[in-house]
């Protein structure tokens, strides 16, 4: 079946930083001079309680380290000062392509492309454009921002909306089973996963990449089987 457009998520699948998440934290905390109380994981833990809600990554932050504060004890206002200290290390432009980046966007070329991404629009397009890629999408969905946060199926909608495409025939690559592979197919898209991790394949995903230099061979393949699906139709 022909694809009638192609979505993309940004974080982990696009670009990643240069400076990971632990190291800013570490820099954060010895900004402000508290010992540290708040790891990654929990912080990621915290981001669906408050993404749709928050106004701006900076807010969604500050809201994610002071209830992680306030639930050991401590003032909310510490966790606040050490969110704020975090994005003062935080550079949203100094980010890197993934590998294979430019032989996926290539293979796409002429096709509608879009991007669905969990992120605020201040932050993200900053990492678009760190990588050279500000112009390169017909849409951008900030889920959390623009529509829910994923996997709800309604930011998969509003894109494929912009874009005139049938969910059906289009396919969207991702790095997160739970955000990316579950939005997709609740939105009833293809899903693409290329792991940036060991994590178990639930939900199962429709196609796995090693990196995204092999999408072009899966396109390939898939405009190959269409191909061969319709010259059995004529057949029969």
């Amino acid at each position: 079946m022909q694809l009638d457009a192609v979505l993309f998520d940004i974080d982990d699948t696009l670009c990643r930083y240069r400076r990971s998440g632990a190291e800013i934290l570490d820099a954060a905390f010895e900004r402000t001079g508290h010992e540290p109380f708040i790891t990654l994981p929990e912080y990621h833990g915290h981001y669906p309680d408050f993404v749709d809600d928050s106004d701006s990554m900076d807010d969604l932050r500050e809201r994610c380290f002071a209830a992680i504060a306030e639930s050991k004890g401590r003032d909310p206002a510490s966790g606040r000062a050490v969110a704020q200290a975090y994005a003062a290390e935080r550079d949203h432009g100094n980010v890197e392509p993934l590998p294979g980046v430019e032989d996926a966007l290539s293979a796409v070329e002429g096709m509608p492309v879009g991007v669905v991404t969990n992120g605020a629009p201040e932050m993200q397009s900053q990492k678009l454009a760190g990588i050279g890629l500000e112009d390169a999408f017909d849409v951008v969905v900030h889920a959390g921002y623009d529509a829910p946060a994923k996997p709800n199926p309604e930011p998969f909608e509003t894109a494929l909306s912009a874009l005139s495409a049938s969910p059906d025939r289009t396919l969207h690559v991702g790095n997160s089973l739970q955000s990316d592979v579950a939005g997709a197919r609740a939105a009833g898209l293809g899903s693409v996963w290329v792991p940036d991790s060991d994590e178990p394949a639930e939900p199962e995903p429709d196609y796995t990449l090693s990196t995204l230099s092999e999408f072009p061979s899966l396109l390939s393949e898939r405009a190959a089987i269409d191909g061969q699906s319709g010259r059995a139709a004529t057949d029969e």
